[in-house]
């Protein structure tokens, strides 16, 4: 199998299996996950990605894992979004690069040491506004 279709399997299996179930523990507010709800370029149509998010003084930390092509970041570019993070809806207003040492560091320590295990660096910084109480 090619590097190719062996990523194109993984990320199937993703979507189908992982990513219901953690879109359920996102909506409940169990578990690490947020959910970022954003508007298809093409299609028009809604569609919600969870995320594990991190909290930074000047908003939200995403670490992009499969890169700045994904379509729920190509989306938010292109016609913002909504974050639901800790039980509360925010609206996105603006994304910016975030250095990664301090990308990591919002993460935790725990967490942290995992992003650099797994050598992440790609992380953007959601600038937010509050849209809704807490869930």
């Amino acid at each position: 199998m090619t590097h190719g279709r062996i990523k194109r399997w993984w990320l199937g299996v993703i979507q189908r299996r992982l990513n219901p179930m953690t879109l359920a523990m996102a909506r409940s507010g169990r578990g690490p996950f947020s959910l970022v709800r954003h508007v298809g370029r093409k299609s028009g149509k809604t569609f919600e990605a969870p995320l594990v998010l991190a909290d930074a003084p000047e908003g939200i930390i995403a670490e992009l894992t499969y890169g700045p092509g994904v379509n729920w970041f190509r989306n938010v570019l292109a016609g913002g979004g909504e974050v639901l993070h800790r039980g509360r809806w925010y609206r996105i207003t603006g994304v910016e690069p975030y250095p990664a040492h301090l990308g990591r560091r919002a993460f935790g320590r725990f967490r942290s040491l995992i992003l650099v295990i797994l050598c992440r660096h790609d992380f953007r910084l959601l600038k937010v506004e509050a849209i809704g109480p807490p869930a």
